[in-house]
């Protein structure tokens, strides 16, 4: 019984830290965009580079 006495503080308080981490990452913008990371990788990033200076090529 004395175990429970200091296990049952002990999840409180580890969930009332959760909670706050959590609340913080909400606040702080976190989670504004999660669609973003996973629709960039679809998209190449060569369409915006400028072309590239390559000298002629020569048939030989």
């Amino acid at each position: 019984m004395d175990v429970l006495a200091m296990l049952i503080p002990a999840a409180l308080f580890l969930g009332l830290l959760g909670l706050a981490a959590f609340l913080w990452a909400l606040k702080s913008g976190q989670f504004d965009d999660l669609d973003g990371a996973a629709e960039r990788i679809l998209f190449d990033d060569d369409d915006d580079m400028p072309p590239q200076d390559e000298p002629p090529r020569t048939n030989t």
